[in-house]
């Protein structure tokens, strides 16, 4: 067993979702849930199968997108992986949406930040252990980041 970390490539920061789905059928189905949950969003969509020819799977409304999604689907190289590339929405605002289609199994990250996942590989193929997730916390907040954060929350109209 080899034990790796493959950096997740996403050269302009964009919001993505990694997770782990079960079967075929969830390149339609996320792909619909997307679509359904924000009208006219972009994104990509790479969806690694497990068996049978064991494709990379892709859908989605921006090519950029979905090609990004496809080179961090082969370099991550895991069955039953998924990567969704997203532009004009955050992941807060699709996944309940994703959470719900019934194949997907977990979401490992949804974030913007550097992303590291660590693979392990067998003589099987590879498996997901978990992410990095951006850096690690340098301090406990002041009173002036609090306002940030609350204000921030406003600007994107999360919050009155």
């Amino acid at each position: 067993m080899q034990m790796i970390s493959v950096k997740i490539n996403n050269p302009d920061g964009k919001n993505l979702i990694f997770g782990q789905a079960h079967f075929i059928k969830t390149v339609e189905d996320i792909h619909e849930a997307l679509v359904s949950a924000v009208p006219g969003i972009k994104f990509g969509l790479a969806f690694c199968e497990a068996s049978g020819p064991r494709l990379i799977r892709t859908s989605g409304t921006d090519e950029a997108m979905i090609k990004l999604a496809v080179q961090n689907a082969k370099a991550v190289g895991c069955g039953h992986t998924f990567f969704i590339f997203l532009e004009n929405a955050f992941p807060i605002n699709v996944l309940n949406a994703i959470k719900m289609v019934p194949e997907v199994v977990r979401i490992f990250a949804a974030t913007a930040n550097p992303l590291e996942i660590i693979v392990t590989r067998t003589k099987q193929g590879g498996g997901v252990l978990g992410v990095v997730d951006g850096g690690a916390p340098t301090e406990v907040e002041k009173e002036s980041d609090v306002h940030y954060r609350k204000e921030l929350l406003r600007k994107f109209g999360y919050k009155l």
